[in-house]
């Protein structure tokens, strides 16, 4: 199978983000090491961290894989790039509003920022489901 220049670029810049999940990791390795006050005595922080680092890397992972499935699927564009483009966005999203909620070490419940999750979910939904119906579609036709 070919790769798509679509796919080579998405992937290429998926990749480069891994060095910054793994900062991510090394920054909560600090927390822990050093036990941090803000990070030790706030579960909620903690959690949504925890939460946050672990979907950052599944996504980008998820992510990866569905560009490869993608040149395996065919469609209208638009319908394409939702597939293609959706998982990224949500690895983006879903960490950011995990992070960003409790940014503050004395936040007592998730903020605003929150938000940005649930539109993550909402868009790696539409995202692997638009995927899923590409390829049952190709697969069929």
């Amino acid at each position: 199978m070919e790769i798509s220049k679509e796919t080579k670029l998405l992937a290429g810049i998926l990749l480069l983000t891994v060095p910054s999940i793994q900062f991510g990791g090394m920054f909560l390795l600090r927390l822990i090491r050093t036990r941090d006050a803000g990070y030790f005595e706030n579960p909620v922080r903690q959690g949504l961290f925890r939460a946050g680092h672990a979907h950052a890397g599944v996504l980008v992972i998820l992510s990866l894989v569905c560009q490869i499935l993608a040149d395996a699927a065919s469609g209208p564009s638009w319908a394409m790039w939702i597939a293609r483009l959706g998982a990224p966005a949500a690895a983006i999203l879903i960490p950011l509003g995990f992070f960003l909620s409790v940014a503050s070490p004395e936040a007592a419940t998730p903020g605003n920022f929150i938000r940005s999750a649930y539109i993550g979910v909402a868009t790696l939904a539409l995202s692997v489901v638009s995927l899923g119906v590409l390829l049952v579609r190709s697969a069929v036709i």
